[in-house]
């Protein structure tokens, strides 16, 4: 915006210059006398928005009207451009009201605008106008590289805005809170907002979001979203072949890796010998051709990053076609002979348990029955067979 000591403040006359000084002089004294004769309403925007400064007029009866900006240089003499922004556009000059049109707003254009009626006396109203800076998408940094079983430290930045935005962290929707800061350059603040928590290797992939808040974003939010990057040691399982291998066959594993960084290399060994000689690796494939029983062993998988190593085995066996098949047939015939010799051992049990119960139970009757003989009977009787009283009761009650 130019000085008015720059030649960007004209006026179209002379006379009018001086009654518009004149005015200006007049302001404190008199702009309280009849405000009602001029209303402003205050006006907010954002920075490279378009902004509409009114000034109504009561009882205009053709006096002079003379729009100022914050720095007090004339905007507009009446319906006369006064000073040479073409930002600033006068869209409607009526007796009721004079209407002024900003555009591309900025934070300099920020302050009181004065809409002054000169008639007997010096009419006037101060529309403020108010400058708000939305913030960018926020940038978000992170301190070094995240390790399974370390800390991570993520940094929500937005370099300026006005007023200060507000940062919050989430993750999987959920508010996680950070340490947040604020610094002020000239008019504008920027914003940082700390965060720091421990990672593992399930977190790798995970997706955490900065998102700014500022009433010029008007409900909205600028988002940016961080997809973490863990570094892990290696994991490896062998995906070994189905069913059995037989002489002649091919044999195909394959090494399935998982680590960050990925092994750039994967090692096929055999264990106490050497690999053979027709054996194909591609990468993460073994492939070994016309199998024979000279090829059995175990097999590993060994891979490595800068956080550890892993391995896998399989051990392969390979078998006769004709033992295959007679092993095959005669695997069902030893089962069932199983089952039946439980069947018959479940069932001589059952026998033996029925036996012992029916003979318990007879002795059990027999010697209920000897219980109830008379006492005296049995005196007489042992008296009768014998002198040796003693003796005989002895061999009777035995």
């Amino acid at each position: 915006m130019r000085s008015a000591g720059s030649g960007g403040h004209h006026s179209p006359s002379v006379a009018a210059a001086v009654l518009a000084a004149a005015g200006i002089a007049l302001l404190c004294v008199a702009g309280g006398a009849r405000a009602q004769e001029v209303q402003a309403e205050n006006v907010t925007v954002a920075e490279g928005g378009q902004a509409e400064i009114n000034c109504r007029l009561h009882q205009y009866d053709g006096s002079i009207v003379v729009i100022q900006n914050p720095s007090r240089q004339m905007l507009f003499f009446n319906g006369t451009r006064a000073l040479k922004d073409e930002r600033f556009q006068l869209v409607e000059f009526t007796q009721k009201q004079v209407r002024i049109v900003l555009s591309n707003a900025r934070l300099e254009d920020e302050g009181g605008y004065f809409c002054q009626l000169y008639t007997d006396d010096t009419h006037h109203q101060i529309a403020i106008l108010t400058v708000l800076v939305p913030p960018e998408n926020p940038l978000v940094e992170v301190k070094e590289q995240a390790v399974e079983g370390g800390e991570v430290e993520l940094t929500c930045i937005v370099p300026r805005s006005r007023p200060a935005a507000t940062l919050r962290w989430y993750r999987d929707r959920t508010l996680i809170p950070g340490i947040s800061s604020k610094q002020e350059n000239g008019k504008v603040f920027s914003i940082t907002n700390v965060l720091h928590f421990r990672v593992e290797r399930k977190d790798h992939g995970s997706i955490v979001t900065c998102e700014a808040t500022h009433p010029a974003l008007r409900g909205q939010q600028k988002q940016t979203q961080y997809v973490l990057d863990v570094q892990y040691s290696p994991t490896v399982r062998i995906r070994p072949p189905q069913g059995v291998m037989r002489e002649g066959d091919t044999l195909v594993l394959t090494c399935a890796v998982n680590g960050n960084p990925p092994p750039t290399r994967i090692n096929w060994n055999r264990a106490n010998d050497s690999l053979p000689e027709r054996a194909l690796i591609e990468g993460d494939t073994l492939t070994i051709p016309s199998l024979s029983m000279l090829d059995n062993g175990t097999y590993s998988c060994q891979v490595e990053n800068k956080h550890g190593r892993s391995s896998d085995q399989y051990v392969l066996v390979v078998y006769d076609p004709g033992a295959i098949v007679e092993a095959q047939t005669s695997v069902p015939y030893a089962i069932v002979g199983g089952i039946l010799a439980l069947l018959v051992f479940l069932v001589i049990c059952v026998l033996i348990v029925m036996v012992w119960c029916s003979i318990r139970q007879k002795g059990s009757y027999l010697t209920h029955e000897a219980s109830g003989l008379d006492e005296h009977g049995e005196a007489r009787e042992a008296f009768l067979n014998g002198g040796d009283g003693h003796k005989r009761k002895e061999e009777f009650f035995i």
